[in-house]
């Protein structure tokens, strides 16, 4: 026999996805793609169908779903309408591995977590960091945490939303909350972008023409990340080569240019007001990142 011969590949694993929103449908899309048993439920009909086509299976109703696999995701608008659908089938999940795959706050994750150690259930909490049409690509990334046994039986299952799948540890509320402290960094970063265009347009420059530079300031923030990380890790702020009274001054700048212009100020007058209290409680001659020591005064 030969070696070739000899390796055979693992059986594929049977999954259910209860909802079928935009990223559900991803989500069964992908293990399809993979090549996994997949089976569908939505509360509301009328979705899927694309899935069934490509040879997912539709379930007449969530416990029978439930029942026809060995590892459910759950992918739904928010821990209300998942511990909705989720609570009566307790007894239907007995014996499975449970991936909530919902978003919401990590306190949510961790009073599911609680439920699901009250049934004895394997419960897996989850978060997506991508777009729908990113799932089940090489640059996706979807954290999980909670029950590491449960993960590791089915990690190379959960591979096929994107790999590696990413473990964060066993506190369930760690991918939820790696979600919002990732989510919070991109919508004030999202937030700062508009108001850039929009103060480019009040000083008659195209956002096309602006674009381009922006790609600069992009470019540092890898570092500027890592470094950040560091000084907070260990509360310690050298301010070398630009000191926060320096870069709240650039702050005062922008403000004044914005309401000269007539702008919304409120993002930039929340961030010069953290900054006013830093520099009042003595880290104007350190780094940036002391304004942690505000915004974390308690931790």
């Amino acid at each position: 026999m030969t070696q070739a011969n000899a390796t055979t590949e693992p059986t594929p694993t049977p999954v259910t996805v209860l909802g079928l929103g935009d990223m559900g449908r991803a989500l069964a899309g992908a293990f399809l793609a993979a090549g996994h048993p997949t089976t569908v439920w939505n509360r509301s009909p009328g979705k899927g169908g694309e899935l069934v086509e490509r040879g997912a299976v539709r379930a007449a109703s969530a416990e029978e779903a439930v029942r026809a696999s060995g590892l459910v995701v759950v992918c739904l608008v928010d821990y209300d309408a998942s511990d909705a659908v989720l609570e009566p089938l307790a007894g239907a999940l007995a014996g499975r591995v449970l991936v909530n795959l919902t978003s919401d706050t990590p306190a949510r994750s961790r009073q599911t977590a609680a439920w699901a150690e009250k049934h004895s259930l394997s419960y897996l909490d989850g978060a997506i960091m991508v777009p729908v049409g990113v799932v089940g690509s090489a640059e996706a990334l979807v954290f999980h945490s909670g029950d590491r046994a449960a993960f590791e039986a089915h990690e190379s299952t959960l591979k096929a939303l994107g790999e590696p799948a990413t473990f964060l540890g066993e506190d369930h509320g760690l991918a939820a909350a790696y979600d919002m402290a990732m989510l919070d960094f991109f919508y004030g970063a999202m937030g700062g972008l508009v108001h850039a265009f929009a103060l480019a347009r009040a000083e008659g420059i195209d956002g096309a023409s602006l674009a381009p530079y922006l790609n600069t300031i992009a470019g540092i923030l890898p570092p500027i990340a890592a470094y950040t990380a560091e000084d907070i890790d260990s509360r310690t702020y050298a301010g070398e080569g630009a000191n926060l009274a320096m870069m709240a001054a650039s702050v005062d700048h922008i403000l004044h240019t914005a309401k000269d212009r007539g702008l919304d100020v409120s993002q930039l007058a929340a961030l010069k007001g953290v900054t006013d209290r830093a520099i009042a409680k003595g880290h104007g001659p350190e780094s940036w990142s002391s304004i942690v020591e505000v915004i974390a005064a308690d931790h």
